[in-house]
This record gives structure tokens, C-alpha cells and sequence, in this order.
């Protein structure tokens, strides 16, 4: 797939979401492992024959559990948590790997205009996302948590590695970057301790990281697109090699309200759910930016998405529009 493409409806009949990694086509079999982390199923594919294949998959879900451990906001222990109860209060040192994602989201929210936005924890607790129990919130509420939420209103001092934010109960929630930044971790890690040049890694089907190619076949790793309101669908295929890919659907998770559905994909300039997107997909060089894309994509819908990737080369969008299952 050229990563210039911008695929539409028009232009590729409809695009399929959310991704299913899939096993490469001939005489290719993998070691597969996997576990429950992040609220999803994480697995970690490596043709047989990888040398000591299971230890170092194990190895990776390890590191996942770890960062989960760290980025998590339903935890009162989590750094993540702990940066949020405090910040508002002064600096605060943060690891430098968690800074190093903080600063990238706060630059991909700047980029998008804010479409994608991690620090909206205030907006999402208004939704009642945050304890999966959607409701409207008032106009009220919802002008409240619009002021305590966005990356600027923090503070980051690199010399220093720390965070600070200007509003009071602000908040980050990572859970649209979370899961790829773990698949990138644990992507590196597989590489640089245990060598490993071919392997495929999900998060629950949408998020995606591929490792080099398979081996014998240099398009590069198959993931599956499916179509959001038929599972059994599977309409298309796209190619990764070093690449993440990430997609955001609300297919179904939403609640109803007044007879429209509201997904729990938020629009974080308004605060409100984002309509006018079925699905949206990124093709990235990681796996965070891959997810953190998808999410602005679903926001921005096809037009300003198309607009995005024309002067950004190392990204793909492929959104479908509500309706376009026709």
C-alpha cells in the first residue's frame, strides 16, 4: 500500500475496521502468546524457529503488564494517577520514557488541533466513560471539564523531566495512545535483547505493530480489515513492515440519547461525542502514533484527514463515513 494513499469510499469502495492481525499465506507457522492486559487480549507472533520464541514473547507481555502497571488511571498507585493527583500542585519528575510519550502526545494534539488530545481525563469522567456508564452530561459540566482538559494547560520542562498543569483537575487518561506505546516497547525490546527481526504484536486487533517482515515474503505482515458492522466481514488487507497500525470505532461501544447514538469516542474541542465517522485507521511508523492518529482521523472525518496525510508522507488514514456501508 502506497503510505501517500488516502483511502475513501470513492476511492476503495469501503474500508474495513477494526484490524485482525493475521497468519502470512504458505508454509509459515508462528508461535503465538498472548494475555489479558489493558482491558484487551495482547499477543505476540513469531515465526517457529525464532530462537528461545516463547521466553522472549513472554518477556515483552511482561514489559505490557509493567507499563499497564504505569499508565493506567484505574489505579490510585499508577504513576500516571499519582502525576494527576499532584501536578496541579507543582512540578513533577516523571520517568523520562513516560515524559518522552507525554511530550509526543501534547505535540500530536498541537498537530491535530486538538482532534486527538490525551489530557481530557476531566471531559471523559463527565461522560461517565471512565466507569463505562455513559450519560449527557449537563451544559454546565460539560463547560467545566472543557476548562480543566488540554495538553495546553501543562507545563513540561525537559531539563528537568517534569510536568506541571495550569488547571486544576486536569487530568491525562492515555487510553488513546496507551496500548501502541506498549506495543512499541515492546517491539524494541524483542529486538534489541533478544534479536528478534520478524514478529507481528497486538493489543485486541486495534492496535498493531509489525517487526521487519515474514520471512520469505518482503511485502511485509497481512493485517485483515474488517467491516465495523459485519464481524465476519473481511474485506482487505494491508501490509506493515516497521510500522504501527491503529483503529478507532465506535461501533459498539455507545449508549442512546434522545433517540441518537453517542459513542465514547469524544471530540475533545467540544466535549461531545464525535459523529460523522464510521471508523478510522492509521498506518504509522509506531504503533502510539498509529493509535493517537486514528483517533484524530475518527474526529476529523474524511476530508481534514485527507488534508493531514497529503503533507505527511510516513502516515496512511483510512476512514469510512457514517453510512457508508452502502
Amino acid at each position: 500500500m502506497d503510505r501517500r494513499r488516502f483511502l475513501s469510499r470513492d476511492s476503495a469502495g469501503v474500508l474495513l475496521v477494526p484490524a485482525e492481525p493475521e497468519a502470512p499465506a504458505g508454509e509459515l507457522t508462528l508461535v503465538r502468546v498472548s494475555r489479558r492486559a489493558m482491558a484487551t487480549r495482547f499477543e505476540v507472533a513469531l515465526p517457529l524457529g525464532t530462537p528461545f520464541a516463547v521466553e522472549a514473547a513472554e518477556d515483552a507481555l511482561d514489559l505490557i503488564d509493567d507499563l499497564e502497571a504505569q499508565l493506567t488511571v484505574y489505579r490510585d498507585d499508577s504513576e500516571v494517577s499519582r502525576l494527576n493527583a499532584a501536578a496541579a500542585d507543582g512540578p513533577v519528575a516523571v520517568e523520562p520514557r513516560l515524559f518522552e510519550l507525554l511530550v509526543r502526545a501534547a505535540h500530536i494534539a498541537r498537530e491535530t488541533a486538538g482532534a486527538f488530545d490525551a489530557a481530557t481525563g476531566a471531559i471523559v469522567k463527565a461522560w461517565g466513560f471512565f466507569k463505562r456508564d455513559g450519560r449527557v452530561p449537563s451544559p454546565a459540566e460539560r463547560a467545566d471539564a472543557l476548562a480543566k482538559s488540554g495538553t495546553r494547560h501543562v507545563a513540561f520542562d525537559p531539563d528537568a523531566r517534569t510536568v506541571k498543569f495550569r488547571r486544576r483537575g486536569l487530568e491525562f487518561n492515555l487510553g488513546g495512545i496507551g496500548k501502541g506505546y506498549a506495543l512499541d516497547r515492546a517491539a524494541e525490546l524483542l529486538r534489541e535483547k533478544w534479536g528478534v527481526r520478524s514478529a507481528l504484536l497486538h493489543g485486541g486487533g486495534s492496535s498493531v505493530y509489525a517487526i521487519g517482515t515474514p520471512p520469505g515474503d518482503l511485502r511485509g505482515w497481512p493485517v485483515s480489515l474488517r467491516h465495523p458492522w459485519d464481524d465476519a466481514a473481511t474485506l482487505g488487507t494491508v501490509r506493515l513492515t516497521d510500522q504501527g497500525f491503529g483503529t478507532s470505532a465506535a461501533t459498539f461501544q455507545f449508549f442512546e440519547y434522545k433517540g441518537e447514538k453517542l459513542g465514547h469516542l469524544l471530540d475533545p474541542r467540544l466535549g461531545w461525542p464525535a459523529t460523522g465517522t464510521a471508523s478510522a485507521s492509521a498506518i504509522a511508523p509506531t504503533a502510539a502514533d498509529a493509535d493517537a492518529y486514528s483517533t484524530a482521523f475518527f474526529v476529523l472525518g474524511q476530508e481534514a484527514s485527507a488534508a493531514f496525510c497529503r503533507s505527511r508522507p510516513q502516515l496512511t488514514a483510512l476512514v469510512l463515513p457514517d453510512g457508508g456501508q452502502e
